[in-house]
């Protein structure tokens, strides 16, 4: 296998399981929100600013460790976050139709978390590591 192709699976894999901690900490923070009051939609907002706030963390530590280039952390965190509006749009909107129209997904909201993760996260990666985590010069 080529070692370009290598890494970049290797960098997709990782992106993925740090997408796995992610939805956790999504869930986790979605469900208090909801125990709040908030509410499945306004909730989602605070669950999904908490879940890349944390994936841009372990994502800067891990997936692309060798791509941090020479930016400041907090510009490359607020880069991360506007770079994945994108995928953000494409997550919330997936769960904000499935939670409106699929009765068993209104009931457990965890189901359409899971599913605007899904639908996000391809994006996410291509994005982020073309526009955030680029390669340090030689």
């Amino acid at each position: 296998m080529f070692p370009s192709l290598q890494r970049l699976i290797m960098e997709f894999l990782r992106f993925g399981v740090v997408g796995l901690a992610g939805f956790v900490v999504d869930t986790a923070v979605l469900y208090a929100g909801l125990a709040a009051g908030l509410g499945p939609y306004l909730a989602r907002i605070p669950s999904y600013l908490c879940a890349a706030t944390a994936t841009f963390a372990l994502n800067r530590a891990w997936t692309f460790r060798d791509r941090r280039g020479a930016v400041a952390v907090h510009r490359q965190w607020a880069a991360f976050v506007v770079v994945n509006l994108v995928g953000f749009a494409l997550n919330y909107g997936t769960y904000a139709a499935l939670v409106a129209t699929v009765p068993l997904v209104a009931a457990h909201p965890v189901i359409g978390v899971f599913a605007g993760a899904l639908t996000g996260m391809g994006s996410n990666f291509f994005l982020s590591r073309r526009l955030v985590f680029r390669p340090t010069a030689p």
